[in-house]
């Protein structure tokens, strides 16, 4: 056996991940093929981004056709899939404007860096308050939202002027909202946390002090936006409408994108230069994202989100123990084991080839395509429950 026979992909990667024991080739819909031809179950969909499933063919479709016409040429000129993707967003976010960028990171750090710029402006103030478990990404602004102490020691000292507070509770709100600070960024249903969904009203009374107290809501809806919840934005459940609000994972299908959207009179708080990107909204990028809101609209993805969704959670809850939480939205649940075997319970569905999340060691996250079937969401309770069985008789 040479050399090569002997390395993986993985022997050249930075070791940032711990990749499970399978090398995926193709995908369709809510399955994707490994390279021994096997089929799997993908109730992950690449961290909630396939939301059209794998392979779209209008995605597809679209970005070649881009790849072929134009595939760069940085913000120095305008193309018109960014302007026509720009529009597109701004008439599902009430007006606002965008700033287009690869990652839900930096959809976060555009957004932290508008809020300083506009608070200062404003009458000085530069205090950014997020939430405890919150997570904004991994970039150093971004990380210092982040409300996880694990995902920030190693990395400290990080940037200041932020403050945390518990999620969900509207008086720490009250309590905390002040003269020094410019924005409050919160995640509308904790992902990363393992799928906390507050109170109902939070998000209306958070936004009822922003607006008392001239504090920005910045909703981070990377996770949550585009239809996942059974809503374009899953603010809308309570009539929230954000000043800014963060969009990535499913924008684009796949393809790094992000964006985050201001209201008109807080864009622009922003000159030119004082933020930029070489690739954010390229050409091919903004093709997929077009492609990809096409589809949800055309076949009512958004709908399909919440009727999949509760039809999930009803199965799950059924084979659910006594000690078990199947919490969350639309297609974006987890099932709180009580316990911290959720990497168990996903090693168990990975053998029965159903691919699941185990987004904190006690939570399992399930963030499956919008296109699931009916047979599909049934195969996946029929594994989970054997799953969990043997997992509490064990």
């Amino acid at each position: 056996m040479t050399h090569e026979a002997t390395m993986s992909a993985t022997d050249f990667m930075m070791p940032t991940y711990r990749p499970w024991p399978v090398q995926f080739v193709s995908g369709h819909g809510s399955t994707l093929v490994a390279d021994d031809g096997s089929d799997y179950l993908d109730l992950v969909a690449g961290i909630a981004v396939a939301s059209v499933g794998h392979a779209h063919p209008d995605v597809a479709e679209a970005v070649a056709k881009q790849a072929h016409e134009l595939m760069h040429t940085s913000n120095l000129y305008r193309t018109h899939p960014a302007a026509a993707l720009a529009e597109r967003l701004s008439a599902l976010t009430g007006g606002k404007l965008a700033f287009f960028c690869n990652s839900g990171a930096e959809a976060i750090e555009c957004a932290l860096k508008l809020s300083r710029k506009w608070g200062r402006g404003r009458r000085g103030a530069t205090t950014i308050v997020a939430t405890h478990n919150g997570f904004h990404g991994r970039t150093f602004g971004a990380l210092a939202a982040t409300g996880q102490p694990a995902k920030q020691a190693p990395f400290e000292p990080l940037p200041g002027g932020f403050t945390h507070v518990p999620f969900g509770d509207a008086h720490a709100l009250e309590a905390i909202l002040g003269e020094e600070t410019c924005a409050l960024v919160i995640e509308p249903i904790q992902g990363e946390a393992g799928v906390v969904v507050p109170r109902e009203g939070y998000l209306a009374r958070a936004r009822e002090l922003c607006t008392e107290r001239d504090v920005l809501l910045v909703l981070d809806e990377i996770q949550t936006g585009l239809g996942r919840t059974g809503a374009w934005f899953a603010a809308e459940h309570e009539g929230v409408d954000p000043d800014v609000v963060c969009v990535g994972k499913a924008l684009a299908s796949g393809l790094p994108m992000a964006a985050c959207l201001a209201r008109p009179n807080i864009a622009q708080s922003f000159q030119p230069g004082d933020h930029a990107t070489t690739f954010g909204g390229g050409p091919v990028q903004s093709a997929a994202a077009l492609a990809t809101l096409d589809v949800i609209d055309r076949e009512e993805l958004v709908a399909r989100a919440a009727t999949a969704g509760a039809t999930l959670a009803r199965g799950l809850r059924r084979i659910a123990g006594a000690e078990m939480e199947v919490r969350g939205r639309g297609l974006m649940i987890g099932i709180d084991l009580g316990a911290p075997r959720a990497r168990a319970v996903a090693e168990a569905a990975f053998a029965r080839r159903v691919l699941v999340n185990d987004a904190t060691p006690s939570v399992v996250r399930l963030v499956p395509p919008f296109v699931i079937t009916d047979d599909e969401i049934a195969r996946a309770v029929e594994v989970l429950g054997e799953v969990l069985v043997a997992g509490e008789s064990s």
